[in-house]
């Protein structure tokens, strides 16, 4: 590509906007407003998938001239899949769930360049291992970060870290919702610059 195409992020995730701005990545935020439903009995690495892909296409649509970006997360417990609580009881119950298991969060991410022809996408892993929590940790924790917008009802990059003894994966990124490191890999192969100059 001979100049610089937009960047669109179809989300209203603040989280995926920070970390595109961290990497300097000049973009727009347009939320994709597709049903968010999981089908019954779909495996949460298709299901992650199927929404990434359908985000990034929603806007590509309107904007077939962009790069667009969708994104989904899900997080899984054994057979479970453990979504955004919505409110801190439930924030509580997931975290009470989580305290001393694995918790696999799959992220997927998808770019659609519709004008180009071209779409990409993929799912990736990160694993974390949860220390023994009491319930007064995981109320207090509840009441200080408020994580009722994230999958699995933590923040990795707050106090989040404090919940685990561990953490297992290629790119710490895509725990906060956007794997970065395939994005990049999906961004070049469209011919984008990462770094360039400023618009």
């Amino acid at each position: 590509m001979a100049e610089r195409p937009p960047l669109i992020l179809a989300s209203r995730s603040p989280y995926r906007r920070a970390l595109l701005e961290q990497v300097r990545l000049p973009h727009e935020a347009i939320p994709a407003d597709v049903d968010e439903c999981r089908h019954p009995d779909e495996p949460a690495h298709d299901y992650v998938l199927r929404l990434a892909r359908a985000k990034a296409e929603a806007v590509a649509e309107r904007r077939p001239d962009a790069l667009v970006i969708g994104s989904d997360q899900a997080a899984v417990l054994g057979e479970r899949v453990l979504g955004k609580p919505g409110s801190e009881a439930r924030a509580r119950e997931q975290l009470a769930t989580a305290s001393g298991q694995c918790v696999t969060f799959l992220t997927g991410v998808a770019v659609v360049h519709a004008a180009g022809g071209r779409r990409q996408s993929d799912v990736v892993p990160y694993r974390v291992h949860f220390r023994d929590l009491d319930e007064t940790t995981i109320a207090r924790y509840v009441a200080l970060e408020q994580p009722l917008d994230c999958a699995g009802s933590f923040k990795s990059e707050g106090l989040g870290a404090v919940l685990f003894q561990r953490m297992e994966g290629s790119d710490p990124n895509a725990l906060i919702g956007l794997p970065l490191i395939r994005l990049f890999d999906f961004l070049l192969a469209c011919g984008y610059p990462l770094i360039g100059s400023e618009e």
